[in-house]
């Protein structure tokens, strides 16, 4: 018997330990460590902040959407981007190399539960501080909800329903039953998860100093609360939307196992839009933010005959477009000060991958971050017209070459650039390298590594032939991202420098194409209380719709909705679709965007194709699926939706439930 009792009692021991140890939300690295040092932090002001700032450092760079990613799957996992070099992780998960055992890096579970344990321990243990403030407690306490909800954030987007701690900190000496939660269900999550943005919102500043760049303010937090509604409006999280189909496609049998309820609604709830538009509205109103806008000058292309010449924000008559969209993320552009941004950081990731958009010869790049001809096709042309359009009256061509050059905003056309590339929009050329692109690379002396134009056909200076120490160094697609590539750029030469970039968390014209999303799923109208107390009537009103949509267009150079295109809902929707699949490209919005519109699947499904880079000249110019065994073997399936759970956690802690699709 006392065999079996000490038994029993070193199982006990060993679950409890197993329980805290092992399941991420309890992962307290160096615990007993902070424990001893707790006295000492929470005693007075200049601890407290270092441990909070030192928290907010544990956040990964968000601009590492390309490769070395962890908190991301980046935009190798999406329709927009491919390539064939190395140290790009978001192509391991479209390539089915992703399991439940192994996450090829894209791994976040653990590091955000400890962000959220930290912000708890603050939460508990700040009042002990005797030099604090009010002043300073409120700014402590708007960071320190910030970070808590930006921790779960990144969780549910990554890995859906999560488990919510609330303010427990987890001590270590509780019955087994203490440490087995449940995840919430997407609904409670995103409910929780905008409250803390909102209280956020109550204490942060409206702005930061110059050198604060970075730090959250208070639009910081109401954009994530409106990407939060806006996505959980869409038909992926709300009964599949109108049709009724997104979410039991995609979730029909994920259930809790405790109680048998649905993690994702499966029934359409349509005034979710109007507390989308809600939330975006009420950043429009409060009227601090702006679209980046940059006066027009000798040398900006002229305006189309169809986009409105007024004033912006009711035409594009005195702005020039290239450098309005261009120089907010080259390097240009004032960060700090951008009117655009409501939360933005300079990234070294960014920074450091954009060598991988310079060609090899001449400039020592990697000439291997990859823009899909998809991409490039959906580029309107300049007068807004899309490229099927322009075709059918004969002003797109895809034969021939234009004569001569031309140059318009510092940027150079030709010579001998394809028809297939003239007369598109401005964000083409400010986003895509193409075939004949000119790179200038200026901050260096050394005229050999500058002002070339390069060519990525078989045997141009940038293509397949050209390749020398790394096979893997030429575009496959035939296109490169140019849209964080400043001309002064220069990765070789004498006095070879780069830019810092910033990359944009979420910026205005989010803001404005949401509030236009969400007016436009609509079909009724819904009366509902602001933050002040006053009501609030949301319904489908096109002037809005028109007012907002238009504002990003013009901002591009290009013509607004007409009125037969207001008047119908499913034709917005795909504009609208359209616009921030090139108004964000490569801004890691798209990833999210196909998901939450239930279209996942229907996107990856559609090959990935570009130029026809095993040929020259003419010949280039063939569309074709991209020649290569990891284009070939591109999985598509709906269980990646989101990332799986760790088996590790699973088996340490049974009350979790594994995604859809996902191996336990």
């Amino acid at each position: 018997m006392k065999t079996i009792k000490k038994y029993f009692g070193i199982c006990t021991v060993a679950l409890v330990l197993t329980l805290f140890n092992a399941c991420t939300f309890l992962d307290v690295d160096d615990y007993f460590n902070e424990t001893l040092k707790y006295d000492s932090i929470f005693h007075n002001k200049l601890n407290l902040e270092k441990y909070l700032w030192g928290t907010a450092a544990s956040f990964d760079d968000e601009g590492g959407i390309f490769g070395n990613v962890v908190y991301t799957p980046g935009i190798m996992a999406t329709d927009e981007a491919f390539s064939l070099g190395g140290a790009y992780n978001g192509l391991q998960l479209v390539l089915g190399e992703v399991t439940a055992s192994n996450a090829q890096g894209i791994n976040i579970y653990d590091k955000m539960y400890r962000i959220i344990r930290k912000t708890n321990t603050i939460f508990a243990r700040m009042d002990e501080a005797v030099d604090l403030t009010s002043i300073d407690r409120r700014e402590i306490m708007g960071y320190t909800h910030f970070m808590r909800a930006y921790a779960y954030y990144n969780l549910i987007n990554l890995y859906g329903p999560v488990v919510i701690l609330g303010d427990d900190v987890l001590d270590t000496n509780e019955d087994p039953e203490y440490y087995a939660r449940y995840r919430s269900t997407y609904d409670e999550c995103i409910e929780y998860i905008c409250e803390e943005f909102d209280k956020a919102a109550n204490y942060l500043p409206s702005e930061v100093a110059v050198n604060y760049f970075g730090r959250p303010t208070r639009g910081a937090a109401l954009g994530m609360i409106a990407r939060l509604r806006l996505q959980h409006a869409s038909p992926l999280f709300n009964g599949g939307g109108k049709e009724g189909n997104a979410a039991r496609f995609y979730f029909s049998e994920f259930k809790r196992s405790s109680d048998g309820e649905h993690y994702i609604r499966q029934q359409y709830d349509e005034s979710r839009w109007a507390v989308a538009a809600q939330a975006a509205k009420r950043i429009i109103d409060w009227g601090i933010y702006r679209l980046h806008t940059v006066e027009r000058t000798g040398d900006t292309r002229p305006l189309p005959p169809n986009v409105p010449d007024a004033k912006f924000p009711d035409g594009a008559g005195n702005i020039d477009a290239f450098h309005s969209y261009s120089d907010m993320f080259n390097g240009e552009s004032l960060s700090p000060r951008n009117p655009e941004f409501l939360w933005a950081r300079y990234s070294s990731q960014v920074k450091s991958f954009t060598q991988r958009s310079f060609p090899v010869t001449y400039f020592r790049g990697f000439n291997n971050l990859c823009i899909t001809q998809k991409i490039v096709d959906t580029y309107y042309m300049e007068d807004g017209r899309t490229k099927e359009e322009a075709m059918s009256n004969g002003t797109y061509s895809e034969t021939g070459y234009m004569n001569g050059t031309y140059s318009f905003s510092g940027y150079q056309l030709g010579p001998n650039v394809h028809n297939m590339y003239v007369n598109r929009e401005m964000r083409f050329y400010a986003s895509v390298a193409f075939n004949g692109t000119w790179w200038t690379a200026t901050s260096t002396t050394e005229a050999s590594y500058k002002n070339q134009q390069i060519f990525y056909d078989y045997s141009g200076a940038g293509g397949k032939s050209a390749v020398t120490d790394d096979v893997n160094s030429y575009p496959i697609t035939g296109y490169i991202l140019r849209k964080y590539v400043h001309p002064e750029d220069a990765w070789a030469g004498v006095g070879a420098s780069v830019l810092d970039k910033p990359f944009p968390i979420i910026r205005y014209a989010e803001i404005l194409l949401s509030y236009a999303e969400a007016l436009n799923n609509l079909q009724t109208s819904y009366t509902l209380t602001d933050a002040d107390g006053n009501e609030e009537v949301f319904t489908r009103d096109v002037q809005q719709i028109k007012y907002c949509f238009n504002q990003v267009r013009y901002r591009a150079g290009l013509p607004g909705l007409t009125d037969a295109e207001l008047a119908d809902p499913d034709a917005v929707q795909q504009l609208i679709e359209r616009e921030r699949l090139l108004e964000f490209m490569c801004e890691n919005r798209r990833f999210y965007d196909v998901r939450r519109w239930g279209k996942y699947v229907d996107s990856e499904n559609e090959l990935m194709m570009g130029m026809n880079t095993d040929l020259s000249g003419d010949d280039y110019y063939t569309r074709v699926p991209l020649n290569h065994s990891k284009a070939r073997r591109r999985v598509v399936n709906r269980k990646f939706v989101f990332m799986p759970l760790m088996i590790s956690e699973l088996r340490k802690t049974p009350t979790l439930d594994q995604n859809p699709g996902w191996e336990y």
